[in-house]
């Protein structure tokens, strides 16, 4: 099918197993003409969100779920900008250690960044800590933690939307971020309390 922009794209339905569970992968096979590298860039960043493991240069594979599709179709789009072509296949491994090369280096890749994740979450644990510590309970530090809890969250959706083989690491990453929560939620009575003290909260009884 030829779409505009020389956009050349194909799509062979083939599906590959694991020892776990069967899984169908898509290859795009990228080619740009020669010109400003903002493009090579632009879909470089593109399929680098979208978890795309490099297989070689302008070549990419990912697993074929919903969750990456849209990741695809704007890779294609930034390709077909740059007049370049994109061949999207469901590819089929030649045998079984091919396929359990692919579906480990997926693995490490997404391991590497729930590893990212956790590591993040203590640190932002460790900030709330040092905060208290510090009686820094103010209505400014909150919402500077509330935006990095958001940003926490957001990252969480990221990773977890591409973790197409349900990796352990997701549900110990989901604990770390729960726990930050709760921390949050903790830290927000102190500053709640800090604040209306002085309004009249001393917590002694008047005498009448």
């Amino acid at each position: 099918m030829l779409h505009a922009g020389c956009n050349l794209s194909y799509n062979l339905r083939v599906t590959i197993s694991t020892a776990e569970e069967k899984v169908r992968w898509v290859v795009l096979v990228i080619r740009l003409p020669a010109g400003p590298s903002r493009h090579r860039v632009a879909i470089w960043r593109e399929l680098r969100h979208l978890g795309a493991l490099t297989l070689a240069p302008g070549v990419w594979a990912v697993p074929a779920t919903l969750a990456f599709q849209p990741g695809i179709r704007r890779a294609e789009e930034l390709a077909r900008r740059a007049d370049g072509r994109v061949l999207v296949l469901d590819a089929d491994p030649h045998d079984a250690a091919t396929s359990t090369l692919l579906t480990a280096e997926f693995t490490a890749a997404r391991q590497e960044e729930w590893a990212e994740f956790v590591a993040d979450c203590d640190k932002y644990e460790a900030e709330l800590a040092k905060e208290q510590r510090k009686g820094k309970l103010t209505l400014a530090e909150l919402e500077e933690e509330e935006h990095s809890l958001e940003r926490l969250r957001r990252w969480w959706r990221d990773l977890k939307a591409r973790d197409a083989l349900s990796l352990p690491e997701a549900t110990q990453a989901e604990q770390h971020l729960k726990r930050c929560e709760q921390l949050l939620d903790a830290y927000a009575d102190n500053v709640y309390r800090a604040v209306h003290q002085p309004l009249g909260e001393t917590g002694e009884a008047s005498d009448g």
